[in-house]
């Protein structure tokens, strides 16, 4: 199952990502706060994340530290309106997979859509509920 999950502010983009995914046959969740991306981070339930500059009053710099943390796998795409350098240098440090323009043009939502389907071939594949460490494990013996 190729679950990804969206975490944005603006309603109107997030609506567009979901329709452009859902038409790509991913399954897919929008996230309502902050507390529902760490749970879901946490119980490796989704592969790839998209998510927005800001979301629920928190700026994508603080929370990406914080996914990390919960799940080192998950593949963040980080979907913004501008690309400063010294931002972009800052998230792609904490472990970013891909940085992608907000999709306005034809180009940024082919951007985005390859960004995300590559995301998806990197992502460890792993099976509900099987930890990490246990598959390691197994593949090791």
């Amino acid at each position: 199952m190729r679950l990804l999950l969206i975490a944005d502010k603006e309603s109107e983009s997030r609506e567009q990502m979901k329709k452009l995914f859902a038409e790509e046959g991913y399954q897919i969740k929008l996230a309502n706060s902050v507390v529902e991306v760490l749970r879901e981070a946490l119980k490796n339930r989704i592969q790839v994340l998209l998510l927005g500059m800001e979301f629920d009053n928190m700026l994508a710099v603080e929370l990406i530290p914080l996914l990390k943390k919960c799940n080192k796998d998950l593949m963040i795409i980080l979907v913004s309106d501008e690309d400063s350098l010294p931002l972009l240098r800052k998230v792609r440090g904490e472990g970013i997979f891909f940085h992608a323009l907000r999709p306005v043009t034809p180009e940024d939502t082919e951007e985005l859509r390859l960004a995300v389907h590559c995301a998806f071939e990197k992502y460890p594949h792993i099976l509900p509920g099987q930890s990490q460490r246990l598959q390691r494990l197994e593949a090791s013996a």
